[in-house]
């Protein structure tokens, strides 16, 4: 039996090659970064060739470090950056233009179109989502629309789109040589051009965003064999899972009974609770998405919230003010004083996403006063981290009628010993980390093994699941509910800045 899983993390600010062995553990690492582009504001861009090519990198990275052949891996799993979109010539390979990252809003006027037209959530019975500047299909109307000689490839069949799972799939079985051009049914919930019912692009959609059919990629379960890597950095190994980062997240969390959840902290912060195998339609601005599908096996669906800024307000704070020299130097700041100082810090740099949905919104700063100080701000920058997810665990209660018992928590920011004790306070709930951090490449590790009967069955994995810390509520009650106001009021100031 072959030893290990690889797993292709390509995320927002980095691609990584992590291998597992069969109890879940890592066992090697390659990790490349690859550079934000920012046209102007707003826009953000990443360059698809750079991230294939790092992706090779990190591959023979994570390879040569424990010396592993292409038989010492039974199959590699991707997950991805979700919503950001890529459309490329397929004769050739090249990107029309730079990937649209799932952070740009430069389709806000596009949204502003379509509310006008018929609301923003005229399309959530179809696809779960509203319309916004995050999801993948508006991104790709403005290619259409503003890429020289874009529309007319994609109507004669030879411009393809995908997210980035879809670019890297098909390069890695063969790119110009007959490349596989599929993507999952996680990653197609987040195009808003999927029906969530029957799992299929809709015509609807494609026509109300005015998309050629023909340039999408086929849709698959998140957990069967794709292709077979055709180049040399792994000849002859099954691409046998694709997930997107939160429902990869989710998985790697093993979070496989509806009711469960887990929040990732990165750039942005994703809080996924499975709902089973039953659709429930949000009534306070979360996301109806799809959870996971493993082969032919019912699909499971989630309720999300969304928060764009969060870790990348700790980057803001480091290279825009530098205030801080690392970003894991915030902790240490923020722990020169006692509290906040009466300051929060709303960071809807590109406007707020769940619950609120306001595109209109943008950053601010609030309640300073002539004793606020450095330390302050800083905790104030963790805080609104934890707010927001609060914020999303409130409208997770009341749309699914479950209550919150434990949040299982993964990311970066975890290792934030002061931001996890102030969100297990302000949840009032215990908030738990696993004993392994990367949940979300060993989620696409572990829908690749399934397919290829690394691992049996979901059991299995259950049983790899260990914790690492659990952190508990100490706050008084009515000290939360003074803090949260002040949460609440904060997040009022920073609405209808952009007209």
């Amino acid at each position: 039996m072959s030893k290990y899983i690889a797993a292709i993390d390509q995320g927002t600010t980095s691609t990584r090659c992590i291998l597992f062995n069969h109890q879940g553990k890592i066992v090697s690492v390659g990790q490349k970064e690859h550079e934000q582009i920012y046209p102007q504001p707003g826009w953000v861009e990443h360059n698809p060739e750079e991230i294939w090519k790092n992706t090779l990198e990190v591959i023979a990275i994570a390879r040569i470090h424990v010396s592993a052949t292409s038989s010492d891996i039974a199959a590699i799993g991707i997950t991805n950056q979700r919503e950001t979109t890529v459309a490329w010539n397929k004769r050739t390979g090249k990107p029309y233009h730079n990937a649209l990252v799932w952070q740009d809003t430069r389709t806000t006027d596009l949204v502003a179109k379509y509310e006008k037209e018929g609301g923003l959530n005229q399309f959530r019975d179809i696809t779960g989502l509203p319309v916004s500047t995050y999801f993948s299909g508006l991104k790709l109307q403005w290619l259409l629309e503003n890429v020289s000689g874009l529309r007319a490839d994609a109507e004669k069949g030879e411009a393809l789109f995908g997210n980035m799972d879809t670019f890297l799939i098909w390069h890695l079985t063969g790119g110009v040589h007959g490349g596989i051009h599929v993507t999952d049914v996680t990653n197609a919930s987040r195009t808003q051009l999927m029906n969530l019912r029957t799992l299929q692009w809709d015509q609807k959609m494609l026509d109300a965003y005015n998309i050629p059919a023909i340039m999408l990629p086929a849709i698959k379960s998140s957990s069967e064999i794709y292709g077979t890597v055709t180049n040399e950095v792994l000849p002859g190994v099954p691409v046998a899972g694709d997930l997107g980062d939160q429902h990869a997240a989710l998985v790697g969390q093993t979070c496989f009974e509806p009711g469960m959840a887990k929040n990732t902290y990165g750039t942005g912060c994703f809080l996924v609770m499975n709902t089973g195998s039953e659709i429930k339609t949000s009534e306070n601005g979360l996301l109806t998405t799809v959870a996971y599908q493993f082969g032919n096996n019912p699909v499971h669906y989630a309720l999300e919230g969304s928060v764009a800024v969060t870790g990348a307000l700790v980057q803001w704070v480091r290279d825009n003010l530098g205030l801080i020299k690392n970003s894991s130097d915030i902790e240490k700041l923020a722990k020169t004083v006692d509290d906040n100082g009466g300051a929060y810090f709303v960071p809807a740099f590109s406007g707020l996403y769940a619950p609120y949905w306001r595109n209109d919104a943008r950053g601010v700063i609030a309640g300073l006063t002539r004793y606020v100080n450095k330390g302050h701000i800083a905790r104030a920058v963790l805080e609104a981290t934890a707010y927001q997810t609060l914020d999303v665990v409130n409208a997770m209660e009341q749309d699914s009628g479950i209550k919150l018992s434990s949040l299982r928590v993964d990311g970066g920011m975890v290792l934030n010993q002061l931001l996890m004790q102030f969100q297990s306070d302000i949840l009032d709930t215990q908030v738990v980390s696993p004993a392994v951090a990367e949940t979300t490449a060993l989620g696409a590790a572990y829908a690749a093994g399934l397919a290829v009967g690394y691992w049996n069955n979901t059991d299995e994995l259950r049983q790899n699941w260990a914790v690492a810390h659990t952190w508990s509520p100490e706050m008084p009650a009515v000290k939360r509910d003074e803090l949260y106001r002040g949460w609440q009021k904060a997040v009022t100031k920073s609405y209808a800045w952009m007209d």
